[in-house]
């Protein structure tokens, strides 16, 4: 049905609940009253919030049966809730969390397969790619002018390689390479080097005088796997070298095929952004069912996103396993609760303008919808920034909440595959792992029919349930893996640069 047409709609999540967000398409006029009488004070546009109930000075907002602020002056039921009328409640103590060691009693879920690139290591691709690691700033000129010749010269002949890959970043000189949090980059343009989908064929391009030298990230690295500029005579013989490498690395690349291997062997990463307040009741919940469908399959699935997890952790602590990774659950919180004091950084300028007029309040609001996407499992494990992912089932990979670096640490830590919903509508996409996009709202869909992958607007309105939604995109995860589909951002070839995090000084 069309959103235009139904009937004024709200939706409430939890009976405690004192406010709801405006359903219809084009948002609702004052003076619109509800089935249950309630009118419109003001007009509220779709996905911001209604006001159920009268509410006084310091009485505090709910919304998933959680607090998510206090009104910071009396309003009466039918208002429209705005941001700036809501003070943002305390972050819970990270030292009284307890947690569940949580035993998962689902049934296992058998015999879903998908078509990958099996790797000598055991990991398996879902795509087919060079990559051409850098090791400093300082080359990225050059690289990206060698993969441009690669592509026109040198993949026409092999046509069972999907792309060539620079991993341009911002590190490797001019910083303290042994300072604090240097691990971090350090670890992560590592790993990104050794994501399954390279194969295992790695090719290394440095300058010569940098301080991240090559043997500081791969201490076996071959020669023939190398370009130090710094010993090149002059510019051609520079790409000349790299291609001579590179067509080396395509060769063997071409000979991979996919085989049917089980969904077992995915690694999966979740992410959001550009969210609004239908993140939490639509498409959020169907990439956690769809998540649960993944781990039940013996999948890796692994979410992030620190500033959008830190107001939700007590609804994570009861999900560990253990106490240890409930400890390094508390861990990563707490390292980011300091990075962000440092910096004189309050915790809730992570909303972005757009969230706010998606109907997303604060940084409280939108952590409790975007946990969502984690399912309803058992959390196995806990990754520091960059660190490879390590056991099946649900972990938590630390990382920023920024799209660009959250996507990047996230192919450090192994993923293969992307699953990313937004409601305001994002051209996010990444080139070495693909980007399935789910719109939380039907009219994002309508808008852009050709960049969104699957729509759980659908919920919204009840055309579909969330376990209906999260069966669609468990199947399009399966599709998407398997080359027999390709997400809209690919067949547009909209890609992103990466984005490393680096917490260490710059010198």
């Amino acid at each position: 049905m069309d959103s235009n047409q139904l009937k004024p709609l709200y939706i409430k999540v939890n009976p405690e609940d004192n406010v709801a967000i405006i359903v219809n398409k084009d948002g609702l006029k004052k003076g619109i009253t509800f089935e249950n009488g309630l009118k419109l004070l003001q007009d509220i546009p779709q996905a911001n919030k209604v006001l159920l109930k009268d509410i006084s000075k310091d009485e505090p907002f709910i919304r998933y049966g959680e607090i998510i602020g206090f009104a910071k002056k009396n309003l009466k039921k039918g208002s429209r809730v705005a941001h700036d009328e809501v003070r943002l409640p305390k972050a819970h103590s990270l030292n009284e969390l307890k947690s569940g060691k949580m035993i998962d009693k689902y049934e296992p879920l058998q015999g879903y397969t998908f078509m990958g690139y099996k790797n000598e290591d055991g990991s398996v691709g879902t795509k087919n790619i060079l990559g051409i690691t850098t090791t400093v700033q300082c080359v990225q000129g050059v690289v990206n002018v060698a993969v441009e010749r690669i592509k026109n010269e040198l993949l026409p002949k092999y046509k069972n390689v999907d792309a060539v890959v620079a991993l341009n970043h911002l590190y490797g000189c001019g910083v303290a390479i042994h300072g604090d949090n240097s691990e971090i980059p350090i670890r992560a343009i590592r790993n990104l080097s050794q994501n399954p989908n390279f194969g295992g064929e790695m090719l290394t391009v440095s300058l010569g005088c940098e301080k991240l030298v090559p043997t500081l990230l791969f201490p076996e690295i071959k020669d023939e796997n190398l370009v130090i500029l710094q010993e090149c005579f002059g510019f051609n013989k520079m790409i000349d070298e790299i291609m001579k490498r590179a067509e080396k690395k395509l060769k063997k690349l071409n000979s991979r095929v996919r085989t049917k291997c089980p969904v077992s062997d995915l690694v999966v990463g979740l992410q959001c952004g550009g969210s609004d307040a239908f993140s939490g009741v639509t498409a959020n919940p169907a990439v956690g069912f769809a998540a649960d469908l993944l781990v039940r399959s013996g999948a890796k699935v692994m979410f992030s996103e620190v500033t959008e997890i830190r107001d939700a952790v007590h609804l994570l602590a009861p999900r560990t396993v253990s106490d240890e990774v409930l400890a390094k659950l508390v861990k990563e919180m707490k390292w980011y609760d300091k990075y962000l004091d440092e910096s004189h950084v309050d915790r809730d300028a992570n909303p972005s303008p757009g969230n706010k007029k998606g109907g997303l309040l604060n940084v409280v609001d939108k952590a409790l919808g975007s946990v969502a996407k984690s399912g309803s499992t058992s959390i196995v494990d806990v990754l520091s920034p960059g660190e490879r992912i390590r056991k099946r089932g649900m972990t938590y990979a630390a990382t920023p909440a920024s799209d660009f670096v959250c996507g990047t640490m996230q192919l450090s830590s192994g993923m293969t595959l992307q699953v990313f919903t937004t409601g305001r509508g994002t051209t996010y996409n990444l080139m070495i792992a693909p980007v399935i996009k789910v719109s939380t709202n039907t009219a994002l869909k309508e808008k852009w029919n050709d960049l969104i992958d699957l729509d759980a607007g659908r919920i919204a309105t009840g055309e579909k349930t969330i376990e209906e939604v999260g069966l669609e995109l468990f199947k399009l995860i399966i599709d998407i893996a398997s080359g027999t589909k390709k997400t809209y951002a690919d067949v547009h070839g909209i890609y992103n640069a990466l984005s490393i995090f680096n917490p260490a000084p710059i010198t």
